[in-house]
This record gives structure tokens, C-alpha cells and sequence, in this order.
């Protein structure tokens, strides 16, 4: 284990799969053989150099693997074990750390953004970090984590109530994964809006309540005409782009909410009404990424099978291709979610 295969990013659209040394561990640490790695809508971006990130990089952070090494002061994970882990490393003391806000920790490193990830045979992940998988969880199912971990927060911070009317703009795998657990969380209209024919596919198969097709219809109006010309109790932008946004603010009914999910470019602007915010008493809630208990809870209900990310797995590749994966999840809306087999070169 002295060497390992990853892909290396050096620049932007300079991604090469080379053989570097594996990852050695602190005390605190341990050592991932990695199985499986999610190409999260955040990689194309990296890769494209639309991310701020510190180079050069691997990237890769929706992952699972095997535990094969620990260090002298760990003592909850052994050799064998089956985990995935937060990627979000703070330092533990700051103001935002202790007020239970960590994803503002001026030191957060993000594990596949601001420090080496999981598109390779190894990763380095601290103890306090790693969360153990059910025997029975496959390694495809485990790679979802994170993203799920990440919807989990939005709606929890959106507070989604039982009878509400839910629009999504986006049937990509976080957009179609929010209309499944709007559902759960009691939903009893959940609309979605997409303009790619396989994704709507999708969501029609997945049983969503109202798919709009918005290359033919207006999705505006169209959940104008599902909610009595109100307007959603939510609305969640999951595209993370500014025409969307601009759909979102006028999607949502007075009163209403909503949930600033999709991640668009950093450099992106757009016009807002403050008066509109004001006079129809919107709330506005950022979702950044999962952590903490949003961890514990998208194990839960993968395990549970409540929720079942293979359903909006598209293929698998190996690790040598995972930069034709990454060009193929930025220019070819009909796959919706890529995995890459680290295993497998």
C-alpha cells in the first residue's frame, strides 16, 4: 500500500489519473480503501475552475470504503470496518464550533474541496469523522450519504409541515431526492419542474405528484394553477442558477419559503426586490452541506430502504474514466448520477 492510483486535478479541465503515494495517517486518523465515490454537480464545477479550490486536488467527497489502517490514538473504528465519513473537518473550538455551526468555522476544510478526496484507492479521514455502515448497506447505497445528508439539512431548515405544497425546480439527483423526502416529511403536494425528457422520466416514474415539463410550460404558472393562483408553501431551487432563482422568488406564495439549495457559480449576481421580500414576509433559507445528526438520519433511511439511491444511479465506472465521468455529468443532462468504482482501474 505504498502507492495509489487518484485523479488529480492541476487546473481548470486539467485532470490526470496518476500514481502517488498513499495517504499516511495521524494518530487520530485512519485509512479508507475507498469502494465507491459519487460525482457530486459541485466536481464539474471544480473541474471547470468555477470553484475556488487549492491545487492541486483530488476531488471526490460522496464516498465509502473499508477501514485497513487506524492510528495509535483511535479507538471507535477498527481495521475491517465498513464507514463513510463527514467531510467537513473544523477545528472544534472556535465560536461557530461551539455554537453547533461548524460549516462556518473560518478553519473548515472540506474532504474532495479544500483537502484530498475520495477519487482515488485511498483517503486519510479523522476519527471523529467517520461514521460506521450498516453490514447489509451496498457500497453504492453508502456513497449516497453525503448528498442525502445535505437534502436532509435543507428541509430540516426549511421546516417542511405536514399538508404543504412543496415545488422543486430541478429533477436532478439532489432535486428528485428533495421531492421523495418532501414526501415523507408530509407533503401532500409535491410539484417538480425540469426541462431534460430522461429526468422528467424520472420523476414521473418515482411517483412524484406533478411533474412540469418547463420546455413545453411555464413552471411558474403551472404551480399557480396547483396551488389556486397562491403560489408554494416552499419552494426549493436545486438547479443553482439565476433564472431558477428568479422562477423560486416567484413561485413562492406570500408568507412562504424559500430554500436557496442549488449552488450557483460564486461570481453569479442577480436583481432582488427588497420590497417583495418584505411585503410578502418571505423566508429565505440557505442550505450549505450536511453534518452533524443529518448524518445519522440519511443512514437511517437508506438503511431503512425508505429511501433508495439506486434508483437514481445512472451507471458505475472505473476510476481511470472518471474524468470522462465528470464531462458527462456537465454536458449530458440525460445521466443523472454517476458513481465511480474505485476498486476498479
Amino acid at each position: 500500500m505504498d502507492k495509489m492510483l487518484a485523479a488529480i486535478t492541476y487546473g481548470a479541465e486539467d485532470t490526470r489519473i496518476e500514481e502517488v503515494d498513499v495517504p499516511v495517517i495521524a494518530d487520530d486518523e485512519i485509512l479508507v480503501a475507498v469502494k465507491r465515490c459519487g460525482i457530486c454537480g459541485t466536481d464539474p464545477h471544480i473541474y471547470r475552475g468555477h470553484f475556488p479550490v487549492p491545487l492541486p486536488l483530488i476531488q471526490g467527497h460522496e464516498f465509502s470504503g473499508e477501514v485497513v489502517r487506524t492510528g495509535a490514538a483511535v479507538r471507535t473504528v477498527s481495521v475491517g470496518d465498513r464507514v463513510t465519513a463527514d467531510i467537513n473537518i473544523s477545528c472544534g473550538k472556535c465560536f461557530f464550533c461551539r455554537m453547533g455551526q461548524k460549516l462556518f468555522c473560518k478553519e473548515i476544510e472540506q474532504i474532495g474541496v479544500h483537502i484530498d478526496g475520495a477519487f482515488a484507492e485511498y483517503i486519510k479521514v479523522p476519527e471523529a469523522n467517520v461514521y460506521k455502515l450498516p453490514s447489509d448497506m451496498s457500497w453504492e447505497e453508502a456513497a449516497y450519504i453525503e448528498p442525502l445528508a445535505c437534502v436532509i439539512r435543507g428541509q430540516d431548515r426549511a421546516n417542511i409541515t405536514i399538508g404543504s405544497t412543496v415545488a422543486i425546480i430541478g429533477a436532478g439527483p439532489m432535486g428528485l431526492v428533495h421531492a421523495q423526502l418532501a414526501k415523507m416529511n408530509g407533503a401532500s403536494k409535491v410539484i417538480i419542474s425540469e426541462m431534460n425528457q430522461a429526468r422528467i422520466g424520472k420523476a414521473r416514474e418515482l411517483g412524484i405528484d406533478h411533474v412540469v415539463d418547463a420546455s413545453e410550460t411555464d413552471p411558474v404558472q403551472a404551480v399557480y394553477d396547483l396551488t389556486e393562483q397562491r403560489g408554494a408553501d416552499f419552494v426549493i431551487e436545486a438547479v443553482g442558477a439565476v433564472p431558477t432563482y428568479q422562477q423560486a422568488f416567484q413561485m413562492v406564495r406570500r408568507g412562504g419559503t424559500l430554500v436557496t439549495y442549488g449552488a450557483a457559480p460564486a461570481h453569479a449576481v442577480m436583481e432582488i426586490k427588497p420590497f417583495e421580500i418584505y411585503s410578502k414576509e418571505l423566508t429565505i433559507v440557505g442550505s450549505y452541506a450536511g453534518t452533524y445528526d443529518t448524518w445519522v438520519k440519511a443512514i437511517n433511511l437508506i438503511s431503512s430502504k425508505r429511501l433508495q439511491p439506486n434508483a437514481i444511479i445512472s451507471k458505475t465506472i472505473p476510476l481511470s474514466q472518471v474524468v470522462d465521468g465528470i464531462k458527462e455529468a456537465m454536458n449530458n443532462k440525460d445521466t443523472i448520477k454517476i458513481m465511480v468504482d474505485t476498486t476498479t482501474r
